[in-house]
């Protein structure tokens, strides 16, 4: 089966193996002629950096890069891409790498031409209708990790360095004109982040398909999304060079950030919190949290996830689904505590307090409170 496609759902997505290539075509049809390529530190210097770099280079669309980003960006990391942005006199980004990357990429394209401060576009209400859209710089993004999935989304996770808080930053226009999928990119990613953010693609799928609100389109794709990810995740962990299992995981990542515009729910709540507070790797953070808040979920959300049971091969309803994601933890080397990627209880206070302002509490089947948060933050811990 070849895996290669071309798609204008839910945007203009060119997939497939070898597709780098096509980079320079990407940002034409985006509209860029001089776009600044957008990654974080740990990126900036490895071969396919070099290799996007050398494109761009060659079909003359310079070669210019910013780089310094944190795992969790900030709004100082934003300051500063705006300002490359601005001097270099840009026209689009490039938003290159895994969710940090992504993430702070659009954001620079986004408040590129802005003159209100970023916190005031937070997904709030009708807050993005406060952007000048027309001065949205466009964006082609190039993901280089199967996880997040932030190619294919309309907002951004920007980290109040004062506050330690997570923010959501919301704007259609914030939606990349162009991905490039090539799963060539993943090759070779270190077990633990093939773990990671692979297991971010599953929470992403497995909160869309437990929230109650209506959206019939995201239920399937999340439910085809978690068969990707139990079928191919284990695959790419095994074998960093499967090629097959890879691209599978670049949909599944693709297809949870699709799918969780239905809503997301208290693996996300408590996940940002903990990675603003402690940086903690985000998926798995929402890996550790997941096998509590599906207990938590569990009378709400049994009789679905007994169907999606089936559709899966997982025998056991519900109950077998639950046991199959702490397996799937188990085999992947994800922690099986909070304790253990250095959450301390001396913040279980901050933390439930932080988590019931975050937005994916109001995808939850259950209705999250600050206190059955905290019970849960000690559950995990």
């Amino acid at each position: 089966m070849m895996l290669t496609g071309n798609w204008t759902y839910p945007t203009a997505i060119r997939f497939g193996a070898g597709r780098l290539e096509e980079l320079p075509a990407a940002c034409a049809e985006a509209g860029m002629s001089r776009p600044l390529l957008v990654t974080d530190r740990g990126l900036a210097d490895l071969p396919i950096t070099r290799t996007a770099l050398d494109i761009l280079e060659a079909a003359g669309l310079g070669r210019h890069l910013f780089a310094e980003v944190d795992p969790n960006p900030n709004e100082q990391n934003l300051a500063a891409g705006v300002e490359a942005f601005r001097a270099g006199d840009h026209d689009g980004v490039i938003a290159f790498g895994g969710g940090s990357g992504l993430d702070l990429g659009k954001m620079v394209a986004f408040m590129s031409g802005q003159t209100r401060p970023v916190w005031d576009f937070e997904d709030i209400g009708d807050w993005w209708q406060r952007a000048d859209a027309e001065a949205i710089a466009p964006i082609v993004a190039v993901p280089t990790t199967a996880g997040t999935g932030s190619e294919v989304g309309r907002a951004s996770v920007i980290t109040n360095s004062r506050t330690h808080e997570k923010k959501i930053i919301f704007h259609p226009r914030v939606l990349p004109r162009v991905v490039l999928c090539d799963p060539e990119l993943t090759v070779g990613m270190p077990r633990p982040i093939t773990a990671g953010t692979g297991l971010d693609a599953f929470a992403h799928c497995v909160e869309a398909f437990s929230s109650p609100h209506y959206h019939p389109m995201s239920q399937g794709i999340a439910l085809e999304g978690m068969r990707l990810v139990k079928e191919y995740l284990p695959r790419a962990y095994a074998d960093g060079t499967d090629l097959e299992a890879r691209a599978h995981m670049m949909s599944a990542a693709l297809m949870g950030s699709t799918a969780f515009q239905k809503g997301l729910g208290a693996i996300h709540a408590m996940s940002h919190p903990i990675g603003a507070v402690f940086n903690t790797h985000h998926g798995t953070t929402n890996a550790i949290c997941m096998p509590a808040v599906l207990e938590f979920n569990a009378e709400v959300i049994r009789e679905r996830f007994d169907m999606a049971a089936g559709y899966l091969g997982i025998a056991g309803g519900f109950d077998g689904f639950r046991a199959f994601a702490q397996e799937l933890n188990d085999r992947l080397g994800i922690p099986r505590t909070l304790s253990e990627v250095g959450v301390t209880p001396d913040r279980l206070d901050d933390l439930a307090a932080m988590a019931i302002q975050d937005p994916s509490c109001g995808g939850n089947p259950v209705p999250l409170t600050v206190e059955n948060l905290r019970a849960l933050f000690q559950r995990c811990l």
